[in-house]
C-alpha cells in the first residue's frame, strides 16, 4: 500500500463519520511531515451552516496545530474533488499538495468543472494526484445518493397512500 493509499484510508474512515450522521460522506485528513495533524468531513446538516464541508473543518484544525494559516509543506487527502469554496481555501491555505478519490463531474474545481488548484494566474498552484482509491470513494457517496433517493422515493410513495387511504375513508 502507498501513502497516498493509506491516507485515503484515513480519509474515508472520516467520510464514514460523515454517513454515521446522515451527512453526504466527505472526509479529508492533512497530512505533515508525514503525520495526520488534522481530519475533517462533511458537517453541513449537523452544524446548519454552509461552510462545514471536510475540507474547510480540516484546514482550520490543522492552522491550529501548526499555529498557522499557511499549510506549506502539507498534504490535503480528499475523498471528494473539492467544490470552489473549498479549492479556494486549499490555494488560500497555500497547501502543497492536494490528493482526491473520485472526482466530482458536476461540482468539482480540481480538474472537472474548473481547476482552481492548478491555475497559474493565482501566486499559489496546488500539486494535485487525482484518483487515489477512486472505487472505494465514488462507490460510497453512489450508494449514500442511492439509499436517499430511495428514501425519498418511499416517504412519497407512503404519503401517497396514505392520502389515497383517507380519501376513500371519507366516502
Amino acid at each position: 500500500m502507498t501513502a497516498d493509499e493509506k491516507y485515503m484510508k484515513e480519509a474515508l474512515r472520516q467520510a464514514k463519520k460523515a454517513l454515521l450522521l446522515n451527512e453526504v460522506p466527505i472526509g479529508c485528513v492533512i497530512v505533515y511531515e508525514d503525520k495526520i495533524i488534522a481530519r475533517g468531513y462533511n458537517r453541513r446538516n449537523t452544524d446548519h451552516s454552509t461552510v462545514s464541508h471536510a475540507e474547510i473543518n480540516a484546514i482550520r484544525r490543522a492552522s491550529r496545530k501548526l499555529g498557522d494559516w499557511r499549510l506549506e509543506g502539507c498534504t490535503i487527502y480528499i475523498t471528494l474533488e473539492p467544490c470552489q469554496m473549498c479549492a479556494g481555501a486549499i490555494v488560500q491555505a497555500r497547501i502543497t499538495r492536494a490528493v482526491i478519490g473520485s472526482m466530482n463531474p458536476k461540482a468539482g474545481c480540481a480538474g472537472s468543472v474548473l481547476n482552481l488548484l492548478e491555475m497559474e494566474q493565482f501566486n499559489h498552484q496546488v500539486e494535485v494526484t487525482r484518483d487515489v482509491l477512486r472505487e472505494e470513494c465514488s462507490t460510497m457517496l453512489s450508494g449514500f445518493f442511492r439509499n436517499l433517493r430511495e428514501s425519498k422515493k418511499n416517504a412519497a410513495a407512503k404519503n401517497g397512500a396514505g392520502e389515497n387511504a383517507g380519501e376513500n375513508s371519507l366516502k
